[in-house]
């Protein structure tokens, strides 16, 4: 399969090896766009694309850039769009419903969710969408065996408003452990702190699918305590409350299972090797680019032309998205 693979040139999160992935079972064309080459695709595909040398488009851009231009993307045949935050489609901020009213106008578009329920959720509202999970980068991440000096920690944002309830969980939290909150660079010293951490406190409140570091955190040996997602979405990842991980609802059970581990280290010791196996077996970007190009298979939707009415609904859906962000 051809595929033609446009991503964002400026990212924070390193997505080089899923990019490896994908072309390692794939016929790739990876290509790295700029922000203004993101905000006129009309203009990069008239001077630097092919269309039909492509069975696949892949995009792995920045929804906000998408958003204002809804006309020329519902014209793209066999296009497929990888997003990791539609979660924010159903989460109090400022991209709520955004991501699906904007692909209620491109009907023959297949959309790659990465969390079970947010893909239901597409479903049900006549999206075509395949979940395709996170996952970590294997070259990157690992567990260096190195002394873990740090016993509940976090490492990631909470100063945003998408991340509001993951502050807020985390704070409560801090109330009452010793709970080391913190930031680094991406990279070495990403991997140098989570290979300190012994209980790595994941508080992906409201996002209803679990965020990167759950799977990053595993892959560094570090027992992940996450809050529950729920019973589908565990059983679709393979996650075992207290054989592959720890699971949380609320401040009160997470302490009583941390108390338990602390006086049986063993156990602990047992979830964390076991979550490590899980995610280096599975949720390897190696792994997930397999995923992605096994989701690009099946056949698309048929992708009419949109009639006079619809082509006016579309062009006012991207001016107002436009003047929307201006405002933001």
């Amino acid at each position: 399969m051809k595929i033609l693979l446009l991503v964002q040139k400026e990212q924070r999160i390193i997505l080089d090896r899923l990019y490896d992935g994908v072309a390692a079972h794939s016929d790739c064309d990876l290509r790295w766009l700029d922000a203004a080459e993101q905000a006129n695709l009309p203009r990069y595909f008239r001077e630097k694309v092919e269309i039909d040398r492509y069975d696949r488009i892949l995009f792995l851009l920045r929804f906000k850039k998408l958003l204002r231009q809804p006309l020329f993307i519902r014209s793209l045949p066999n296009l497929v769009l990888l997003e990791h935050d539609v979660w924010q489609d159903s989460f109090p901020g400022k991209y709520q419903g955004k991501f699906s009213a904007f692909y209620h106008h491109l009907p023959a578009t297949r959309v790659l969710p990465s969390g079970w329920q947010v893909a239901k959720r597409l479903q049900d509202k006549g999206v075509e969408a395949i979940f395709v999970p996170k996952g970590y980068d294997q070259a990157l991440l690992g567990n260096l065996g190195s002394p873990r000096d740090i016993e509940l920690g976090f490492v990631g944002s909470i100063k945003n408003e998408s991340y509001s309830k993951r502050q807020a969980m985390l704070e409560a939290i801090q109330a009452r452990e010793a709970l080391t909150i913190t930031k680094t660079q991406s990279g070495e010293a990403y991997c140098a702190m989570l290979n300190r951490i012994r209980f790595f406190i994941s508080a992906d409140v409201g996002m209803n699918e679990y965020m990167i570091k759950n799977f990053e955190a595993m892959a560094c040996g570090c027992v992940l305590c996450a809050f529950d997602q729920g019973e589908a979405e565990n059983q679709e990842l393979g996650f075992k409350d207290m054989e592959n991980l720890v699971l949380y609802k609320n401040v009160d059970e997470l302490r009583e299972k941390l108390q338990r581990l602390r006086a049986e280290p063993e156990s602990a010791d047992a979830i964390a090797a076991a979550g490590q196996a899980l995610v280096e077996q599975e949720y390897s970007y190696q792994n997930i680019g397999k995923r992605i190009v096994e989701a690009l298979a099946p056949p698309l939707r048929n992708n009419p032309p949109p009639d006079f009415g619809e082509r006016l609904r579309m062009r006012l859906f991207g001016l107002c998205a436009t003047r929307w962000f201006y405002r933001v």
